[in-house]
């Protein structure tokens, strides 16, 4: 069975996106094992400048990087990613499965992962070209992960 470790950077403040995230991880807990991780986002000023996000960036990527499994097969979410299909993505798990047997995926801060988080992954996805709040990409990519385990099981859940 494939262990899924999900590393996110930021809370879900509100109910309605712990209440679907905690729904998805639910479901998932019948094709994986499931694990999610929440790190905690560097402050920074209303209006920060370039260097004190990038200071930040590299602070949550210790955090990021501690958390991620050894010989795990790393994806970074990030919007320069690339661009899959429900499909592919559902081979791409069982690939992951029969080579690593652990896939770890990362969703970064407001400002996104720096550079040697995305550097030690070896995957970038992107869900798409449009930019969305980590708090609902979290639950864009469980319902992502729910589905790809429902085409390899070959259920109507994917029409």
């Amino acid at each position: 069975m494939l262990t899924v470790k999900l590393i996110c950077v930021g809370t879900q403040k509100e109910s309605y996106w712990r209440d679907a995230t905690a729904e998805y991880e639910k479901r998932l807990g019948a094709f994986c094992r499931f694990e999610t991780v929440v790190l905690k986002e560097a402050r920074l000023p209303s209006e920060p400048t370039e260097a004190e996000i990038a200071k930040a960036l590299d602070e949550e990527a210790d955090a990021i990087l501690a958390a991620m499994p050894p010989r795990s097969y790393r994806i970074a979410m990030c919007v320069e990613g690339k661009g899959m299909s429900s499909e592919r993505f559902a081979e791409k798990l069982e690939e992951i499965e029969q080579q690593s047997g652990t896939l770890c995926l990362v969703i970064g801060s407001s400002y996104g992962l720096s550079e040697r988080v995305k550097g030690a992954c070896q995957l970038r996805l992107s869900v798409s070209e449009m930019t969305f709040p980590h708090q609902l990409l979290r639950v864009m990519l469980l319902e992502i992960l729910y589905r790809a385990f429902q085409i390899r099981r070959g259920s109507r859940y994917h029409k």
